[in-house]
């Protein structure tokens, strides 16, 4: 069975086939964060649906090289770091790590590449991605001094999200990086420096100014990844206007179709409420560590419903994922005892051990189905459940629960539920995070202190080029 995916473009569940033409290697980009707060949980979801894709793609043969950009000058951030009253890149750079931090703590794989938009060589593409739609006449000038994509020179707008433009009223060009879909306009390409950017600007052949949101991803993924993508993934929030004028930059600059496979999981509520601050739902990841859950039981809460139907997190959702988390924690350890006996415990039938067999390969063929989880982890518990049978009869010898942590460590390698090493105090991460902004504001005696005080605890700090990393200090 081949994998089958949802095509968000088309509508239909599609196989899986990359353009490689030997069929192995996977072109896959993921929107990333915007740099200017902590992730919250609705983002995590994202996240970690796409961990789930590129995993059991790897479990199939492929080979994924992915990019998840890095959105580090917007609207947002910009706004941000003035009312901190910071240098743009120190703001954006505490959310930086924080957010390599997040990733680990749920075990979602690091990209091949993290771009952020302000690195030089990702800005000089944008600005000669721009010119190049500009000569084509697809992009103008306005007496704003911005630059715009002309809307009505790519009559594929649109095609993604499904909306029949010229049912749509035009209001004229959008300047905001982002807008409604009733506010339909030519979007900003490049935006003319004004004094609400402070100190934020680049050269260009418009003048001073900076990129658009949109201009950005299309950018770096196809400086990173080559003109045309296998799969392209994000929130439903994404699809209009954002990656609907990805499609238009890119496939106006290259001539060729962007995107093969685009794949959008849909919104997390919280208690069966919309997530806001002002409703006392909005949840990083953070504020969850802080009240006793741990990375795992966050991440499998997060993962147990199909990427594309709406997430309920609840509490309650969080205590069943430690609950399932401890069952099967409990059955590896049963079975690590088993294979540990030097003598048998009797004979496992062949039968019964077929049917485990079946269960593992049922697993992996749930995901191929648009990664269908909760199919596989229906065939995962009936496993735990055949086998703890067995067990309990005496039908299992040391070979037999070899082979079945063999298939275990085959189905951990999609799902990264295995127990933590250590869980890190929140008082302990609390002390990062300080000493990750007093490095920022490059307050090395601070930063010193805190490491001290961090090591004090019984950790200890490296910084990487992805964060800060903590380990035990007796490891």
């Amino acid at each position: 069975m081949s994998v089958r995916l949802f095509n968000t473009y088309s509508r239909h569940l599609e196989d899986f086939r990359p353009l490689d033409p030997a069929g192995r290697q996977v072109k896959m980009y993921t929107c990333g964060p915007t740099v200017y707060n902590h992730a919250h949980i609705g983002n995590f979801r994202a996240y970690v649906f796409e961990d789930l894709l590129q995993r059991h793609l790897e479990a199939r043969g492929f080979v994924v090289e992915r990019v998840m950009n890095l959105t580090d000058v917007d609207d947002k951030t910009i706004r941000g770091a003035r009312a901190a009253g910071r240098r743009l890149a120190d703001f954006t750079q505490v959310y930086k790590d924080a957010f390599f931090h997040d990733l680990e703590t749920l075990r979602i794989k690091p990209a091949n590449h993290f771009p952020a938009a302000t690195e030089p060589r990702y800005v000089e593409r944008m600005i000669a991605m721009i010119g190049q739609l500009e000569a084509q006449g697809i992009a103008y000038q306005a007496e704003d001094r911005s630059v715009y994509f002309r809307l009505a020179k790519f009559p594929d707008y649109g095609k993604l999200a499904h909306l029949n433009l010229d049912e749509l009223r035009p209001s004229g060009r959008v300047n905001s990086d982002e807008y409604e879909k009733e506010n339909i306009g030519d979007f900003a390409l490049w935006k003319a420096w004004d004094e609400a950017d402070g100190d934020v600007r680049w050269e260009s052949p418009w003048g001073p100014g900076r990129p658009g949101w949109h201009i950005e991803c299309s950018a770096m993924a196809t400086a990173l990844l080559g003109p045309e993508l296998d799969i392209h993934c994000g929130g439903v929030d994404n699809i209009f206007p954002h990656h609907e004028a990805e499609i238009a930059q890119s496939e106006c600059c290259t001539g060729r179709k962007f995107v093969r496979h685009w794949l959008h999981c849909a919104h997390l509520m919280v208690e069966g409420q919309k997530m806001s601050k002002s409703a006392g739902n909005f949840y990083t990841l953070r504020d969850l560590l802080e009240k006793g859950f741990t990375g795992r039981e966050i991440r499998y809460a997060l993962l147990t419903v199909n990427y594309r139907l709406p997430l309920n997190f609840t509490f309650a959702g969080l205590e069943g994922a430690r609950a399932a988390l401890g069952r099967i924690d409990v059955w590896v350890r049963r079975i690590s005892d088993c294979r540990s006996q030097i003598a048998d415990a009797g004979v496992f039938t062949g039968g019964e051990m077929s049917v485990s067999l079946g269960r593992h390969k049922n697993f992996f063929q749930a995901l191929d189905d648009d990664l269908n989880i909760a199919g596989a982890l229906g065939q995962l518990f009936d496993l735990i459940r055949e086998s703890n049978s067995a067990l309990d009869h005496g039908q299992f010898g040391p070979e037999q629960a070899s082979e079945l942590l063999k298939l275990w460590e085959s189905i951990n390698r999609v799902l990264a539920f295995e127990p933590e090493a250590a869980a890190v105090p929140a008082a302990v991460l609390a002390l990062v995070e300080k000493r990750q902004q007093a490095r920022a504001d490059k307050d090395w005696q601070a930063s010193d202190r805190l490491r001290d005080e961090i090591a004090a605890l019984g950790w200890i700090v490296k910084d990487t080029k992805d964060g800060p990393k903590l380990s035990p200090a007796a490891a």
